[in-house]
């Protein structure tokens, strides 16, 4: 009797195992993607200015610093305002890193679907190498921002399908997804300061950081565990693996079911015969107004804050230098991201709502903070920076999170894909209303 209990438990304990060590893989998958897709946006936004330097005969036709590397006190500077500014805004490197992102992310959802993933994946990991590459022997302007745009395309591109992608996995490899985005801003910035602080030139460091496309195939081709009726190379007309669930996914269907019973039957036959139509695809995008509304707002804000504030926010009495202040105040807002976007596997919050009201007050609070200059101390504004990236960070999570839980089985990968346009939406405004109010205050 013996015996046989141990026959019969040896299967079942190997099937926990395997599915725990898949588990396991799709997690780590899915934390070195997002890892790597945000790495070479992040890391951009310093190397290009940097690189630019080089060109000082030129230097004049593109307004930077870029985020990380603001220089005071330097010959760029306008000493005569009060806040030592650079002559333009830090918006300038964001605005060309973010609208390609942005463009992508406002037109793919309606066709990317008929794109393999395995295409898809080569694309970021190409246009990712090619970034690091034209930006490292740029020889003009033009091309640094060139590589600039090639960071960005791999970017949008990546998250919308990464996004995509995990609604063929359990739930929680976006826990992973998110933590790894997350990382990609503390683990860019580090590694970037690290190299070049032990001495390698600005164009050997992004040499180096040529592994990271290296590592997203990798992560993808290899690490990742599809399931059985997943087309890696071949598009999908139909969902087979999805059908077993269509009466469920039918009879949940939240995005859909703010208009007409007309729409919502025509919705249910269209499909039992084949995928989403394009008005059945603009009928979703109505029902992810209520997450793509709150994230481009938290994105706003915060992006608002860190490249048309921050660079302002300059304590004089403090130890630290100019530069070293706003270094610090990127660093820890990374920091703040990081922790946030990894709390999903412990917490999950549902006001999104909440979340970008208190990252507008947080925007406020600094500009009248940039104006008025009342706070005191450099470190409560270090504080209100890890706040702001907390806020932020769970944001982001916690809304694609209720997207993949509130959704329809045969909608859910349309509405990941489609809702990743409120962040860059969102970035990209804040850009714009950057300008102004930086040339405000300098005049000042």
């Amino acid at each position: 009797m013996d015996t046989s209990e141990n026959i019969n438990s040896g299967p079942d304990t190997v099937s926990e195992g395997s599915r725990s060590c898949q588990r396991l893989r799709n997690q780590s998958g899915f934390w070195l993607l997002g890892l790597c897709n945000n790495f070479a946006y992040v890391v951009m936004l310093s190397a290009a200015h940097d690189i630019l330097k080089q060109q000082e005969s030129q230097n004049t036709t593109l307004p930077t610093p870029a985020p990380g590397l603001h220089q005071s006190n330097s010959g760029n500077s306008s000493n005569s305002s009060r806040y030592d500014c650079n002559p333009v805004s830090t918006a300038a490197v964001l605005l060309a890193d973010v609208i390609p992102t942005l463009l992508i992310k406002i037109t793919a959802p309606f066709f990317i679907h008929k794109v393999p993933y395995g295409c898809r994946v080569l694309t970021c990991v190409t246009t990712a190498t090619a970034s690091f590459l034209v930006v490292s022997f740029s020889s003009a302007v033009w091309m640094s921002i060139l590589g600039v745009m090639f960071a960005s395309v791999s970017s949008g591109l990546g998250e919308l399908s990464f996004l995509s992608l995990t609604v063929y996995f359990s739930s929680d490899v976006l826990s992973g997804w998110g933590s790894g985005t997350g990382g990609a801003g503390v683990a860019g910035a580090l590694m970037y300061s690290a190299l070049t602080q032990a001495g390698l030139s600005p164009r050997v460091t992004l040499l180096v950081m040529l592994l990271v496309p290296v590592v997203m195939a990798i992560s993808y081709f290899i690490l990742l565990v599809f399931p059985p009726s997943f087309l890696q190379w071949k598009t999908r007309e139909t969902q087979p693996s999805l059908s077993s669930m269509a009466e469920q996914s039918r009879e949940r269907r939240p995005l859909l079911q703010e208009d007409d019973s007309i729409h919502k039957e025509q919705n249910k036959e269209a499909q039992q015969t084949g995928p989403l139509t394009f008005s059945d695809k603009l009928h979703i995008l109505k029902g992810l107004r209520r997450f793509i509304l709150p994230l481009a707002l938290v994105y706003f804000a915060e992006y608002f804050i860190n490249q048309g504030l921050l660079e302002l926010l300059y304590f004089r009495n403090a130890r630290l230098s100019h530069a070293e202040q706003y270094r610090w105040y990127q660093t820890l807002y990374q920091i703040g991201v990081f922790i946030s976007r990894t709390s999903l596997y412990c917490i999950k919050i549902k006001k999104i709502w909440w979340l970008s009201v208190l990252q507008c007050v947080n925007a406020v609070l600094l500009f009248f903070s940039v104006y008025y200059q009342f706070l005191p101390s450099v470190w409560l504004v270090f504080v209100i920076v890890l706040y702001e990236g907390l806020l932020g960070g769970a944001a982001y999570v916690n809304i694609f999170y209720m997207i993949h839980a509130e959704t329809g089985e045969d909608e859910r990968e349309f509405a990941m894909a489609a809702a990743s346009v409120g962040d860059s939406f969102g970035i990209a405004l804040s850009g714009l209303a950057a300008f102004p109010v930086h040339s405000h205050f300098c005049s000042l």
